[in-house]
Formats: structure tokens, C-alpha cells, sequence
């Protein structure tokens, strides 16, 4: 419990410094932001006295000079736009194809009055001319930095993130494997026992009968040891009859469920074959009849359909039980979900990984109404 607490505490310490050191960046590049504009604005500010200055000396017919000839000449980045009294237009750091259009500068000087105040260029009181600027190329790299800066943290985020349930993943299934094959070790011990006990009754002339049904249970705890032997293994797949291989296992749930459910099976008198592993695809249906039963609480009617068509056979397992809400189709098969009280949330993410990993087949909710049942579906590819 300490442990857990501490994995919590330290990922939303984790959580807490990101925001913070992305909060910081974030502001200090706002405040440059800012701190570069008003520099820009100061820049436009003097150009706009080196024109006025330029004014004056041309109306008392005297000499220029260099320093205002050179504040007009340095401006080499922030684009503008500058408007005459008499409505003449004068541009500087803009495409010239693209400035005769008077569309396209009237939509400019709109852009540049959203983005700076508009300067007036003044002389004895009288406005000469309005200057427009926009944003320098660099200061509207800068405005886009804190975004790029916060989607490279997210993508960074996620990176570890994956990496980290991939490595959980791995764990997980490494010790899934680890508990499956020693469960499969425990069981052989004495499974090997009973099958010896079982000979010796067989001498002791024991009812046939009663030694037929602990041959079929015993059948059964060696084909659940073969399953559990076989997790985390790549299982060989053999051309087996689909339906025969699906009756064999309805038949056996049937005989050992409650009286009160209504078996019923339906199938083609036909050999479908598909390459398949037949304990895991029989631990398959059991998940699926079992949970059924559960749904049903007991009591209802079961069915078992096996439809054929050209590609594909589909076997169709039907309950009229609680049904499935449709946001939690696909949620039921992720390992560790269940409805129920007791259970670890297994069978379904097992019958998954067993019909779409092992067999490349598919398995899903085909249909499923609250109140009135489901209807699951798995699909496999006809030889």
C-alpha cells in the first residue's frame, strides 16, 4: 500500500513540476513577446520622425543628412504600409506581385491594424500620412513557441507514457505466463495420481458408469492443463471440423449445468474445416456459455448457432439474460473488467487474445438488448 501511494506521489509531483516548468516558459516567453513588440513599436516610432524630419528639410530647402536617410534604409524585416493623405500608397518588406492587387493591401492594412496601433505621421499639426506595420517574421515565429514548446512536451509525454504501459503490459503478461504454467505443473501432479486411481478401480470392477463420468472429468482437467500450459506460447493449429469440435464442448457444458437453462444447438449437417487449436478454442466457448449462465443468472435459454458463408464460419452464442450497455462492447474485453462480485476479469480478454491473436479470427458483441440478452459472436476463416 505504501508503495501504491508513493507511485501516486511521486507521478503527480511529476505532473505538478511539468505544468509549472511549462507555465514559466510559457509566461517568459509572453513577457519577450511583448518586450520585443514594444521595441518593434519603437523602431516604427522613429522611422515615422526620420520621415517627418525628412519633410522639414525638403520644405526649407536644406540638406537631408545621413541619419535619417539610414533610420528609412534600416528597416529591412517588419513589413508596412504607408498612406497618404491624398490616399497614395507606399509599402516596404512585401511581395511586390502581390501588392498590386488592391484587395490584397486593403486586407493588409486591415491585418496590420489588428496587430499594431496605426502610427500617424504628423507635421505642423497636419497628418502627412498613416503608417501600417505588421509583425516581423521572427516575432511571429516567437508568438508560435510556447505552443510548439507545449505539443513537443505532450508528445513526449505520451511517448513515456506508452512506453511505460507497453513495459507494464509485458510484466503483466510475463506473470500471467509464469502463473499458468506453474498452475499447469500443479495440476499434473495429481491428475497423474487420479488416473492411476481411476485404473485400479477399473480392476475393482467398480460401475461402469461412475468410471465413465471421472474418465470424462479427467479428460477434462488434462485438456484445461494442456491450456494452461500452452499461455504464452505460439499454439500449432490443426484442420479441425469447426462443428464437430463446437458440439463436443456444448455437449459437455450441457451435462454439467444447471437443469434450469434451456440448451439448444444449431449447425449444418456439413464438415467445415479451419485451422484451429482445439483446447484453447474449447476454453473459448466456455468463457462465452459460462458467462452467458452468469447473465442468466442461472436460468434462461441458451443458444449455440454455427452459420456458414462464403470466407467465413461465424459461431453465434446467444443468452436472454441482462444484456451489455453498446458504450461497453469493446470495454468487456479488456483484461481485468467485470460485472461481477468474484472473478479477475479474464475469460473475455482471454477468448480475444485466444480467436483474433492466436487464430486471426474476430470476436465481438454481435447484438445485445438490456434486459432481453446478447448475442456474441466469433468468426473464423473456412479453409
Amino acid at each position: 500500500m505504501a508503495v501504491g501511494i508513493n507511485r501516486n506521489f511521486i507521478r503527480s509531483a511529476f505532473v505538478l513540476i511539468s505544468l509549472i516548468i511549462v507555465s514559466l516558459i510559457s509566461w517568459n516567453t509572453y513577457s519577450f513577446f511583448q518586450k520585443f513588440k514594444a521595441e518593434e513599436r519603437v523602431k516604427m516610432e522613429n522611422w515615422s520622425f526620420a520621415q517627418i524630419d525628412i519633410t522639414k528639410n525638403l520644405d526649407a530647402d536644406t540638406d537631408i543628412g545621413e541619419l535619417p536617410i539610414k533610420i528609412l534604409s534600416s528597416n529591412k524585416t517588419t513589413p508596412m504600409i504607408t498612406v497618404s493623405k491624398k490616399g497614395e500608397i507606399n509599402f516596404n518588406n512585401i511581395d511586390e506581385e502581390k501588392a498590386q492587387d488592391s484587395i490584397y493591401i486593403s486586407n493588409l492594412i486591415q491585418q496590420f491594424k489588428k496587430e499594431n496601433t496605426p502610427i500617424e505621421i504628423k507635421y505642423d499639426n497636419e497628418v502627412l500620412s498613416t503608417l501600417y506595420y505588421g509583425n516581423s517574421p521572427l516575432l511571429n515565429k516567437l508568438k508560435y513557441y510556447p505552443m510548439a514548446l507545449v505539443l513537443i512536451i505532450v508528445l513526449f509525454a505520451a511517448v513515456a507514457y506508452f512506453f511505460y504501459r507497453s513495459t507494464k503490459i509485458a510484466d503483466q503478461n510475463k506473470l500471467w505466463t509464469g502463473m499458468a504454467k506453474e498452475t499447469a505443473h500443479q495440476i499434473g501432479t495429481p491428475l497423474s495420481s487420479l488416473v492411476g486411481w481411476n485404473e485400479i478401480l477399473k480392476s475393482e470392477k467398480v460401475n461402469e458408469e461412475y468410471l465413465l463420468e471421472i474418465e470424462k472429468d479427467i479428460n477434462r482437467l488434462q485438456t484445461i492443463t494442456e491450456r494452461f500450459s500452452k499461455i504464452g506460447s505460439i499454439p500449432n493449429l490443426d484442420q479441425h471440423d469447426i462443428v464437430a469440435v463446437t458440439r463436443d464442448s456444448y455437449q459437455y457444458l450441457k451435462a454439467r449445468s444447471s437443469k434450469l437453462i434451456e440448451f439448444e444447438i444449431s449447425a449444418p449437417d456439413e464438415v467445415i474445416h479451419v485451422k484451429l487449436n482445439e483446447p484453447l478454442y474449447s476454453w473459448t466457448i466456455e468463457n462465452l456459455v459460462k458467462n452467458a449462465i452468469d447473465a442468466m443468472k442461472g436460468k434462461g435459454k441458451l443458444q449455440v448457432e454455427i452459420v456458414k458463408d462464403q470466407k467465413f464460419v461465424h459461431i453465434l452464442v446467444s443468452d436472454s439474460g441482462k444484456g451489455i450497455p453498446r458504450h461497453l462492447f469493446n470495454t468487456i474485453f479488456e483484461p481485468g473488467y467485470t460485472s461481477k462480485k468474484r472473478g479477475w476479469g479474464l475469460g473475455l480478454s482471454l477468448a480475444k487474445r485466444i480467436i483474433e491473436d492466436y487464430h486471426k479470427g474476430k470476436i465481438k458483441v454481435k447484438h445485445s438488448e438490456i434486459n432481453k440478452g446478447t448475442t456474441m459472436q466469433i468468426s473464423l476463416r473456412i479453409l
